[in-house]
């Protein structure tokens, strides 16, 4: 397993009963997470005293937040010379996948070694961690994302972090229809990264389903991957998929065009008050050999 442990202005404190209490910069959030089966006792009881914001699930689906005390509607992180923009979102979310800093720091080693000028396609590229680490190692990004949404937050991330005149694209599309279109027009990229949902909509209501559709687009994208390819990275949090399956699939497709090496596995956060590991999603690169 990767463990995102080199943040400062994060922490995941403690889990327990379906929640964790986690610091994002000066705010404490409790938020659920139904990884966390054990009993350490009641995280609210326990931390009232500090927690900020508690979100709360609904029986009938979703849920909402409750501050305790005053958060702004928006406040920054960094990370290392990254800094991001975080929000309480609906359904639990902030904006920001903390465990994902293990696959920056990859994409940022694997660029800045290469010495060469690095095109990347961030697909499924939400607000953009991958575009804005990708950015800071000196590479060219393509941000891919089917909501007008989280592309506008991603060009505040990558302002924010100071590469406003950085060499991105950001692009509010579907993702095959994009990928396709790219193939016809001769396009080619040195790495692909890309997060996809388990279940989706394009930008024009296009179904997404990760085990229908998955295969068929990473064979797709091989058909962009440049004569020298340096890394390509899947990530994904849909329950009951191994890492194993990745591998599988890059196996099947990247790899036959190009000699490299395959890997995968879990990315997780350190507990800080019990000494264990929450597992945060899985994992699959293949990359070129250095």
């Amino acid at each position: 397993m990767l463990l995102a442990n080199q943040w400062k202005d994060f922490e995941l404190i403690d889990a327990s009963l379906g929640y964790k209490l986690e610091r994002w910069g000066k705010f404490y959030f409790l938020r659920p997470d139904p990884q966390i089966i054990w009993d350490r006792g009641d995280l609210l009881e326990k931390y009232r005293s500090i927690i900020d914001a508690v979100y709360y699930r609904s029986s009938q689906g979703g849920g909402h937040w409750e501050n305790l005390h005053e958060v702004p509607s928006r406040f920054e992180i960094c990370y290392r010379d990254l800094t991001f923009h975080i929000k309480q979102m609906g359904f639990k979310h902030t904006g920001l996948f903390p465990e994902q800093a293990v696959n920056w720091d990859y994409m940022i080693r694997k660029i800045k070694s290469a010495k060469r000028k690095i095109r990347v396609l961030n697909l499924f590229a939400y607000t953009g961690g991958a575009t804005v680490a990708c950015l800071s190692a000196g590479a060219s990004v393509v941000h891919v994302d089917s909501s007008r949404g989280m592309v506008d937050w991603c060009k505040e991330n990558v302002s924010s972090s100071g590469y406003r005149d950085a060499e991105v694209r950001y692009l509010v599309d579907d993702v095959v229809k994009f990928v396709k279109r790219e193939i016809r027009r001769g396009n080619r990229y040195d790495a692909i990264v890309m997060d996809p949902p388990s279940y989706g909509r394009g930008a024009n209501g296009e179904v997404w389903n990760i085990e229908k559709n998955l295969s068929e687009l990473i064979e797709l994208c091989c058909e962009l991957l440049s004569d020298q390819p340096l890394f390509f990275l899947i990530n994904s949090y849909t329950t009951g998929l191994s890492a194993t399956v990745l591998a599988n699939l890059l196996e099947l497709t990247v790899q036959k065009k190009h000699s490299g090496k395959i890997s995968c596995g879990e990315v997780g956060l350190p507990i800080q008050k019990q000494s264990l590991i929450l597992p945060c999603g899985i994992y699959g690169r293949w990359e070129s050999y250095d």
